[in-house]
């Protein structure tokens, strides 16, 4: 695949063996991390012309819905519902090598469906992704898990990066928001028109959101301005504080940034845990 290819959304099988009746047999590979055997196919598709996912009530998945599944020694939980979830993080993406293997809630993975992977929504859910950076939306079928690359929240079909203009970078910056298909009306958004794809486009795009990495949140602001001046003396990146809210009491969250793009993200990720730093999260704003 081409440099930037996201990691995988699909399980290992020896990481699924105490997850039997939750995902199938994986490739041997780790999900979530590049692989480079991975591609997008030979079949372009006109971004314009992919119709999205039409949101339905289904049942939920017998197969991919376990309270807790562990991948490469880490536990992750499935969210009982996904009513009123929305969050903001990377997208990446996955193509042929996956193509029709089974995805975790037995479906095989079709790369000109739109679907995508998710680590802890209940499949299946349907949801509007929104490119931050381009104002494109679709509509999309999660119906698989991970991805789990660190600081990534969804893993999106090859059809589903087309039509959201990320598939040339690898990955985007991204809302998600899940959908309700059995709700009142105006709960499924009709699908509006796409905005033409062109690099003029993205480039100038006028609400290009901020990217950071937080890196802790503390209840003293002592703490926090300590590990702030810590982390611009080893790392040579701003940092800042945003106090917010949090229950009628001030909360003081650390953020590096803003980052010029993905590539910088995981850069820094990657160094973090050499100064004692492992829980982050991207914050897009």
């Amino acid at each position: 695949m081409a440099a930037g290819m996201p990691g995988k959304a699909l399980l290992l099988g020896l990481a699924c063996a105490t997850l039997l009746a939750a995902c199938s047999i994986r490739p041997s590979l780790p999900p979530g991390f590049p692989d480079s055997s991975d591609s997008a196919p030979a079949r372009r598709l006109d971004p314009n012309a992919i119709a999205n996912a039409t949101p339905r009530v289904e049942p939920v998945s017998r197969r991919g819905n376990p309270a807790s599944y562990v991948v490469l020694g880490q536990r992750y939980h499935t969210l009982p519902s996904s009513r009123g979830y929305v969050e903001r993080g990377i997208a990446s993406w996955y193509g042929t090598k996956f193509h029709g293997r089974a995805t975790s809630s037995g479906e095989p993975y079709d790369m000109y469906a739109m679907t995508a992977a998710h680590k802890s929504l209940p499949l299946p859910t349907y949801v509007q992704v929104t490119n931050l950076r381009n104002g494109r939306t679709a509509i999309v079928k999660v119906n698989d898990r991970g991805p789990f690359h660190n600081n990534r929240l969804i893993d999106l079909s090859y059809a589903a990066a087309t039509k959201l203009g990320i598939l040339g970078e690898g990955t985007g910056l991204v809302e998600v928001r899940a959908l309700d298909p059995g709700g009142p009306p105006g709960q499924v958004p009709a699908a509006p028109p796409p905005a033409p794809l062109s690099p003029l486009i993205q480039a100038s795009h006028p609400a290009a959101p901020g990217l950071f990495i937080q890196v802790g949140a503390f209840s003293s602001r002592h703490n926090a301005n300590q590990l702030s001046l810590r982390l611009a003396g080893s790392l040579g990146e701003k940092v800042r504080i945003q106090q917010i809210d949090n229950r009628g009491q001030p909360l003081f969250r650390v953020q590096i940034g803003p980052l010029a793009d993905v590539e910088q993200v995981d850069h820094l990720s990657a160094s973090l845990p050499r100064l004692g730093i492992v829980d982050t999260q991207v914050i897009i704003d």
